[in-house]
């Protein structure tokens, strides 16, 4: 059975997708922006934006009734991999250890620096 997340701590989507779902013990949660829950863009540094993607991921999490401490897998995106040790600084507080399985890619981003989805093991 799958249960569509949703959330109003965390942007809206702008396609055709959930926030996230909620399926056999996990939540998938879609990838998230440097985007404010009103929709608007935080803008600045890597930091800034890693933080934003952060906690809408956690916002959704918690909807599921979940936290990215439970996170097993965790998908980074970013527009240039110049940005990954500013990226990895600010990822190292947020996930403890053991820390999640990752993978970072650098892509083309339109607007923004980062992008991260994540997979989190809820009720464990």
């Amino acid at each position: 059975m799958m249960k569509p997340l949703h959330t109003n701590d965390a942007p809206a989507p702008s396609g055709g997708y959930s926030q996230g779902i909620l399926s056999g013990g996990f939540a998938f949660i879609s990838g998230q922006g440097p985007f404010a829950p009103d929709g608007s863009l935080v803008a600045g540094s890597i930091e800034r934006q890693v933080r934003q993607v952060f906690a809408n991921l956690e916002a959704i999490a918690q909807a599921a009734g979940g936290s990215l401490g439970q996170a097993v897998r965790v998908g980074v995106y970013l527009s240039d991999l110049d940005q990954f040790d500013e990226m990895d600084r600010v990822y190292r507080e947020i996930f403890a250890e053991p820390r999640p399985a990752r993978t970072t890619i650098q892509t083309a981003l339109v607007g923004f620096d980062v992008e991260a989805d994540v997979v989190i093991a809820v009720g464990q």
